[in-house]
This record gives C-alpha cells, sequence and structure tokens, in this order.
C-alpha cells in the first residue's frame, strides 16, 4: 500500500474520533428541546413534512445524476481524486456562500428558501464526490449510500453512529436497505440545522450567519464524503504485510 493510503486510513481514524465524540451541551439541549416540540407536531403534519422533503430529495437526485459526468476520474489516483474534490468543494462552497448571504439579507421568507436550495448544493455536491471517487450513481445502491453519506453528516451523535457502521460495512449490508428512512433522515436534518439557521432569519445579521453557516454546513458535509468514500476504496485496497 503505497505512503498516501497509509495517511488516508489514519486521517480516517482522526475523523471518527471526531465525528462520535459527544455534542457540545448546547448541542444537546438544543436536541432535547427539538425532540420536544416534534412529539408535539401533529402526525399528518410530520407526514406532510416527510413527504415534502422525501419528494424535494427525490427530484434532485434525478436532476444532480442526469448533470454529473460519469466516469471522468477513474484513472486518477485517491491522492489526485483527493485534489479533484478539493477543487469541486471549494467551488460548491462559494456558491452555498453567496445563497446563504443572499437569502440571509432577504429576510423572513427568503431566508426560508434557503432550506431546499442549500439542499440542492448538498446533493449536487455529493454526486461530484461519488464520480470523482469512481462509483457510479445510475445505479440505486450509489444513489442510496449517498444519503447516508448525508445523513451521517447531519445527525444526532446516536444516529451518526449508527450511520457511520452502515457505511463502514455498506457492501455487506447494501442489499438489505431497500429505502431511506425518510422520516428520520427529514427529522434529523431539520434538527441538526435548525439552530443556526434560525439565527439567518434574523434583520442585520441574516447574510452574514447564512454566509457562514453555509460554508461550515459545505465543508463538514467535504469531510463526510472524502472520508466515507476512503473507507470504501480502502477496504478493497492491498495490504501491505
Amino acid at each position: 500500500m503505497k505512503e498516501y493510503e497509509l495517511k488516508a486510513y489514519e486521517e480516517i481514524e482522526e475523523w471518527k474520533y471526531k465525528l462520535l465524540k459527544k455534542s457540545g451541551i448546547l448541542n444537546r439541549l438544543s436536541k432535547k428541546a427539538q425532540s420536544k416540540v416534534n412529539n408535539l407536531i401533529p402526525e399528518k403534519a410530520h407526514q406532510i413534512l416527510t413527504d415534502s422533503i422525501k419528494n424535494m430529495v427525490k427530484a434532485t437526485l434525478v436532476g444532480s445524476n442526469l448533470t454529473t459526468r460519469k466516469n471522468q476520474f477513474l484513472r486518477l489516483t485517491l491522492e489526485e481524486k483527493d485534489e479533484k474534490l478539493a477543487e469541486k468543494l471549494s467551488a460548491y462552497k462559494k456558491t452555498a456562500i453567496v445563497e446563504g448571504a443572499g437569502t440571509g439579507a432577504g429576510g423572513f421568507l427568503l431566508g426560508l428558501a434557503d432550506f431546499p436550495l442549500l439542499l440542492t448544493i448538498k446533493m449536487k455536491f455529493l454526486f461530484e464526490a461519488a464520480s470523482i471517487y469512481g462509483f457510479d450513481t445510475n445505479e440505486y445502491e450509489e444513489r442510496l449510500f449517498l444519503l447516508h453519506v448525508f445523513k451521517l453528516a447531519f445527525s444526532s451523535d446516536e444516529k451518526r453512529k449508527e450511520t457511520l457502521q452502515i457505511v463502514e460495512e455498506w457492501e455487506k449490508r447494501k442489499d438489505e436497505i431497500v429505502e431511506m428512512d425518510w422520516r428520520e433522515f427529514q427529522q434529523e436534518y431539520r434538527d441538526y440545522i435548525d439552530f443556526v439557521k434560525m439565527l439567518q432569519l434574523v434583520p442585520g445579521i441574516g447574510a452574514a450567519v447564512g454566509a457562514y453557516a453555509n460554508n461550515n454546513l459545505m465543508e463538514h458535509l467535504g469531510e463526510t464524503a472524502k472520508n466515507a468514500y476512503h473507507i470504501r476504496i480502502l477496504k478493497t485496497a492491498p495490504k501491505l504485510d
């Protein structure tokens, strides 16, 4: 195994340690409060929201798959693929920053529009990441894996542990997972981003908060995608004796 691949192994372990660290007290209190609020919301409202996000994500998946060029990085080394990912992430972060600043400066109504716009940017980036690392998103199982990468990035402590295990054992478990749990998917994502994104609706600071938050969320997603695909690639890499 090459030196770069060995370095990637070390980075995965460091990333997993950071990922599985217990959230800060503010985040834990926020999650508890959000869980209580979710329990008060009528089931019909939950179902409407779940269906809306499910349809929104599925539409984004179809569009992103059609516009992503396939098989263009197959001959690159892992290091070269990581460099390509860094370039793509930089471009998508710039788009997310502009979008966050624009919707944040626009007040309440435009602030609400940030949710589907940022979701689309994140999903499109994940399709690019899959393509860079040589995975064909025409295949249903690869789109399902992509959704688990998204969920791994934006979930509570408990769900992160569960999702990381699925990602690490994907080749063994992919046939067992026929559909995403959309209720859990949307609720975990909303709870993850609600606290910081609510500040984006505040007049006067919305633009700055929107730009900062979107930059950090994309950076976090980029790191998660890189390590998730590294896990899959390195599992099949030849080992040194």
